[in-house]
């Protein structure tokens, strides 16, 4: 945002530009069917598109992930004092912002400076960036100033169709300057900008639209529009109107004008015309001026936009009604990508925060979280009530503090453990939690008494212990867990867990008894072990599986994982029985295996590990190696209802195990990520796919819904990452974005019912309702096997273009319904019966 404001100066504001935004390709309304908010609309699109269009979607029957939470629409942020008080609404887009004041409207397009990281500041690659190294790289930014000529100067502006997202500041530690609940819109009216005549300003990420609205008796002809930053404007042989600025071209397409009456769509003839002082004005034929006339533009530019900075996200967390809770780092002044609606930085970097409802179609909410300095989050989980808990770690003397444990930092960096409400506009708690020496957090669970239960790693040698199972540390780095209960004010225990080297706990999972079982990696030769089923270290460094009990004071068990080689553990998760299950990276040659998938290295620098650990720790339920002929590594793992494992992580292999996939190869550029689903004994592979194109791709998090539904996020330098309908189809223009992802198993449908269910042979073409259960997006009617055109209207009602030849002779039909896959199908046979004349 600091990007958008620094482009804009004096002020920066929005009316009339337009819809359709589009980075690259005709994005115009015709995409966006069915929107039927105004009494008459210029728009291309119509509400019942013709069937004959969707022939040409057959694409979507090959999109494999279900959901994506790459269509984000565009909200306008209301200012609350966030910014100069002559804007009154904001939206950020995709590489571009928009600003609204009486007066005039302002588009950036371009960005500032573009930090872009040197190395990462982690161990594991747990974290890919680091503002302490970053270089600023110059880019262009075009300005485009949009005026209405001869215009009201002091229109009232109202946000329509308040959106549930919302917005918080949270920057610093001075909560008086902190901003909460600021609302977001679909839609911002600005009234009576001439006699009788509205502008309605909406959209989504790639399309920012307005409407004129023009009242009986009004004259459409007082609409005059002034641009200035264009070096050139024409309005070309389609009738669209071009500006050509620095940073590309904005195109406007011709204008669609129309009225309505009782839901009957009258088109009425017109377009722009340009007069010789560079205003435009729109031509408009005869109409019925005793009806609203509704004049709607579509904006597109055919130009590489996007955001300043680095973003990354380092891990998810998913609630019982499927919302999705993100956190990681960014560096991007704009987060363009995975957040739009996020509030300014406070640092070189700052962690965020932000839940996107359950289609991925919206955010809840999204804010930094940050001080003056660097702050990362890199794990996060949710209670039932819909809390978020958030650990990292904070260089940051002012990090937002809230009911504290601790209320200043301890020494160079600290952890730091926020719990913010289920609205997101408020701390409950938020602490710093550290000693004198450098104290890093990196996993945390919650329990349902809302404790929270942190692991990570410290060299601090007074880091904050409380009925400690170990007092003092035992090497230059330990491992630690603590709890905190649920007001944060306390320590129900805390900790060290380490020997004579080095040791990082980097997961942790917690069961219904308040148990926790934490893993990470060890150097040490005397890492505390309790009934192991490895009592002793196998190479330079060795995974390790530890299980506390509630009060943190007992091992229940505790055990080396490793062979030979360097074998690291990065996530954790436990199932109902108490089975622990363990990922990571395997150097070793002979990783502990049993019942597995794959018994022995793929032949490469280092594979994934999946391992399943019985209750007691005592036995391996399974374990098994997932990698192919390069470098493998798993960061995260979860484990649905039936013990089902889903790992998640990053791979250079072009030999990955694969099954069903999403992507079958390798994306071409240095790593991939991964999603592997491994069915409850380990020994087979449900599904297994590359996520990654032509540069690095990394997945770090992993959550599963009751549903099995897969929730990934993670950071891509690729410029062709795969996606499904992206709102933004190139990269952010940083030096790499987050990604979010939700993988659905799609299930075998139903057919219940036809309508009709008969027809005379020889008749004419129609519309065929398909009644049933489980139809997903993408899911296809299919006549005697062959598919027909498909409009998915709900998951229980399909209609299908049924073609005159189809019912050309007497006879019966076979109709069913196919799901795409993963883990799709096709329905039964229903017969469909054609009568002779």
């Amino acid at each position: 945002m600091r990007n958008c404001l620094r482009n804009i100066r004096p002020i920066v504001l929005l009316l009339p530009l337009a819809s359709g935004i589009a980075l690259k390709g005709p994005y115009s309304r015709e995409n966006f069917p069915g929107r039927t908010d105004a009494p008459i609309s210029i728009s291309r699109a119509d509400a019942a598109a013709s069937i004959k269009a969707l022939e040409k979607a057959d694409h979507a029957v090959q999109v494999r992930v279900m959901e994506s939470y790459a269509r984000l629409p565009l909200s306008f942020e209301a200012n609350r004092g966030q910014m100069d008080s002559d804007v009154k609404f904001f939206s950020r887009g995709n590489g571009y912002c928009i600003f609204m004041t009486p007066t005039e409207a302002v588009l950036t397009l371009g960005g500032g400076s573009s930090p872009q990281p040197k190395g990462p500041k982690l161990r594991e690659s747990i974290l890919a960036l680091d503002p302490s190294v970053v270089a600023a790289r110059p880019r262009r930014t075009a300005v485009l100033r949009v005026k209405l000529a001869g215009a009201n100067p002091k229109p009232q502006l109202t946000g329509e169709d308040e959106l549930p997202g919302k917005v918080n500041y949270f920057i610093g530690n001075d909560p008086r300057k902190w901003r909460t609940n600021i609302g977001t819109y679909a839609k911002v009216r600005y009234r009576e900008v001439h006699p009788g005549i509205d502008l309605v300003h909406y959209g989504n990420q790639r399309q920012l639209e307005y409407d004129f609205v023009v009242a009986p008796g009004a004259d459409p002809k007082a609409i005059r529009l002034g641009f200035e930053g264009a070096e050139k404007m024409e309005i070309d042989a389609r009738g669209d109107l071009l500006l050509h600025t620095p940073e590309g071209d904005v195109r406007q397409h011709k204008p669609l004008i129309y009225q309505e009456s009782d839901g009957t769509r009258t088109e009425v003839s017109g377009g722009y015309s340009l007069s010789r002082r560079n205003q435009v004005s729109f031509e408009v034929g005869k109409y019925d001026r005793g009806r609203p006339l509704i004049i709607d533009p579509t904006l597109s530019y055919s130009t590489y936009l996007g955001g300043s900075g680095s973003d990354v996200g380092n891990a998810i967390a998913v609630d019982s009604a499927r919302n999705a809770y993100v956190t990681g780092a960014t560096g991007s002044t704009d987060f363009p990508i995975a957040s739009p609606f996020q509030a300014a930085i406070g640092g070189s970097s700052d962690a965020f925060v932000t839940k996107l409802n359950a289609t991925g179609s919206a955010l809840v909410y999204s804010t930094y979280l940050g001080g003056s300095s660097g702050d990362y989050g890199l794990g996060i989980a949710v209670d039932s009530a819909g809390n978020a808990y958030v650990v990292g770690d904070t260089d940051s003397t002012n990090f937002p503090t809230a009911n504290p444990f601790q209320a200043a930092i301890g020494g160079s960096s600290d952890v730091f453990v926020t719990k913010l409400n289920a609205t997101g506009s408020g701390l409950v708690y938020s602490t710093y939690l550290g000693g004198s020496g450098g104290d890093y957090g990196l996993g945390i669970a919650a329990d349902s008494a809302g404790n929270a239960y942190v692991v990570g790693d410290t060299n601090s040698t007074n880091f904050p212990t409380a009925s400690p199972f170990q007092a003092a540390i035992g090497g230059s780095y330990d491992a630690f867990v603590t709890k905190l209960n649920a007001t944060g004010l306390a320590l129900v225990y805390s900790t060290y867990l380490g020997g004579n080297i080095n040791d990082v706990a980097a997961g942790i999972a917690v069961d219904s008894a308040g148990n926790a079982y934490v893993t990470g990696y060890t150097a040490s030769t005397n890492f505390p072990t309790a009934s192991p089923f490895q009592a002793a270290i196998g190479g330079a460094s060795d995974a390790f599986v530890t299980k506390l009990n509630a009060t943190g004071l007992v091992l229940l068990y505790s055990t080396y994982l490793g062979g030979s080689s360097d074998d690291v553990a990065a996530g954790i998760a436990v199932d109902s029985a108490g089975n622990a299950y363990v990922a990571g990276s395997a150097g070793s040659t002979n990783f502990p295996t049993t019942s597995s998938f794959q018994a022995a290295s793929g032949g490469g620098v280092n594979d994934a590990f999946v391992t399943k650990l019985n209750a007691t720790g005592s036995a391996l339920a399974y374990s098994t190696y997932l990698g192919g002929n390069s470098y493998d590594s798993a960061y995260g793992i979860a484990v649905d209802s039936a013990g089902n494992a889903y790992v998640t992580g990053t791979t250079l292999s072009t030999n990955f195990p694969t099954a069903s996939p999403i992507q079958a190869t390798h994306g071409g550029g240095e790593n991939d990520a991964f999603v592997t689903k491994l069915n409850a004994t380990g020994s087979a592979l449900v599904y297994s796919t590359y996520l990654g194109g032509n540069s690095y791709d990394s997945a770090q998090g992993i959550a599963v819904d009751s549903a099995g539904n897969a929730y990934v996020a993670g950071d891509t330098e690729s410029t062709n990452f795969l996606t499904a309908s992206p709102f933004q189809a190139a990269t952010g223009g940083g030096s790499q974005d987050a990604f979010v992802t939700k993988i659905s198993i799609t299930p075998v449908p139903a057919i219940t019912g036809l309508n009709p269910s008969r027809r005379i042979s020889g008749g004419r073409a129609f519309t065929l309702t398909v009644v049933g259960r489980d139809f997903v997006s993408g899911a296809t009617v299919r006549w005697n096997g062959s598919a027909r055109p498909t409009i998915f209207v709900t998951a229980s009602r399909l209609w299908a273009a049924i073609s005159a030849a189809d019912i050309a002779s007497p006879g019966v039909a076979s109709v069913t319904v196919f799901n795409p896959p993963p883990e799709g199908g096709t329905s039964t046979r229903v017969p469909f019966t054609i009568n002779g004349n």
